[in-house]
């Protein structure tokens, strides 16, 4: 095989140019301390590099998502902490009004205070987040969700809950409707409510209502009637021509009355005729339960009829409190949640940018090795064509 002289200093300058990319190369590397230039240097870590920046940002959204879920259940923690406050507040209120020594006049004193703090309450339940949106208007954040005329208080949201996506496949509701929290609460005891007779002309006023016996209980309506100060019966309020299935005796200014697996306290004395009825728990607003009290602040007379009107209302009230407290257990449990992600996206951040560290990282000791070693070859190579450059015939012949 016949080498030609042109064809050997083509291949030492070949070489060299091969030897000067090699260095420029590992030169470029310890400049950007990336380890991959192109994907082509490396195609099967450039891809994984690819998954890995995908999945690291993914894990950055959720983050965030946590972090502005968790601003916005607080707000609604807050908030509904302050209603539950105005709830007390009520409550204290309302006793001081009911005592014997109030008047008509000091009573709607009270009652206008009470308008003033339906409407605080009001306030709290059209709260917003940080970013403007209403927290207790379900899905439609933007709308406000109650609007408040006189005593009435009317609900524009919706009954959905706001999702986040905490983590892949995991929801995390960021708020509860207004619907659940401040509309739809059970009545009375959560069981049953009573209320007295419209011409009841005794002072016998319902107190505390307990379920002795859950399974006694049928959920029907009933009606008490005192058939002397002393005696009562009660009868199925659906077909009052029924034979009674219950009577007893009232002992004096304080007693109870139990059927059907349920008690009623009573004080007062109740004259012969009155009548209480006991009904299935509905639902009931906390607006309408303020505004219930507030009416009966307003309506002169005061006395038994006022004192039954309220106590029941009370009753309502302490649901009321019991809902609020029973929506910051649930808020607390999701933020529980989400402190807990939060914690595992710290975690998988750290092995996404370590694994992303190991694929495009430099190492820099051993490029550092390299460069020396790609320098004495290109200095090697570079001498080498020195030395074929006086590689021809008529060199021999000097």
């Amino acid at each position: 095989m016949r080498i030609s002289t042109s064809w050997g200093q083509q291949q030492a300058v070949n070489t060299m140019l091969d030897r000067q990319y090699q260095l420029s190369q590992t030169q470029l590397a310890l400049g950007n301390g990336k380890a991959i230039q192109s994907p082509s240097d490396n195609p099967a870590a450039a891809a994984r590099a690819v998954d890995t920046s995908s999945a690291a940002a993914q894990n950055d959204q959720y983050t965030r998502n946590i972090q502005s879920a968790t601003s916005r259940l607080s707000t609604e923690e807050q908030a509904l902490n302050s209603a539950g406050d105005i709830l007390d507040r009520i409550r204290s209120i309302t006793l001081e009004g009911m005592n014997g020594t109030q008047t008509n006049e000091s009573r709607q004193s009270i009652a206008t205070e009470l308008r003033q703090t339906l409407k605080q309450l009001v306030a709290l339940a059209n709260t917003r987040d940080g970013q403007g949106e209403y927290i207790f208007a379900g899905s439609r954040t933007s709308t406000q969700p109650f609007t408040i005329d006189d005593l009435s208080v009317s609900y524009g949201g919706d009954q959905n809950q706001r999702m986040v996506a905490a983590a892949a496949g995991m929801q995390v509701a960021t708020g509860d409707s207004g619907s659940d929290v401040f509309m739809q609460i059970r009545g009375g005891n959560g069981t049953f409510i009573t209320s007295a007779g419209a011409a009841n002309t005794g002072t016998a006023v319902v107190g505390a209502t307990s379920v002795t016996d859950a399974s006694a209980w049928d959920g029907g309506k009933y009606s008490i009637t005192f058939t002397s100060p002393t005696t009562y019966e009660v009868r199925d309020a659906t077909d009052p021509t029924l034979p009674p299935i219950s009577t007893g005796t009232y002992t004096g200014e304080t007693g109870t009355i139990n059927f059907k697996g349920t008690q009623l306290n009573l004080t007062g004395t109740p004259a012969t005729g009155d009548t209480f009825a006991v009904a299935p728990s509905s639902s009931q607003d906390v607006f309408s339960t303020v505004a219930g009290i507030i009416a009966a602040f307003e309506t002169p007379g005061g006395g038994a009829p006022m004192n039954n009107q309220i106590n029941a209302q009370l009753q309502n009230l302490d649901q009321a409190a019991t809902s609020f407290l029973d929506t910051r257990t649930k808020i607390g449990a999701r933020m529980n949640t989400l402190d807990q992600q939060t914690q595992i996206g710290a975690d998988v951040s750290l092995q996404y940018a370590s694994t992303l560290s190991n694929l495009t990282e430099l190492d820099y000791a051993s490029a550092s090795s390299k460069f020396a070693q790609q320098q004495t070859a290109l200095n090697a190579a570079q001498q080498a064509f020195v030395k074929m450059q006086g590689l021809t015939l008529f060199n021999y012949l000097k």
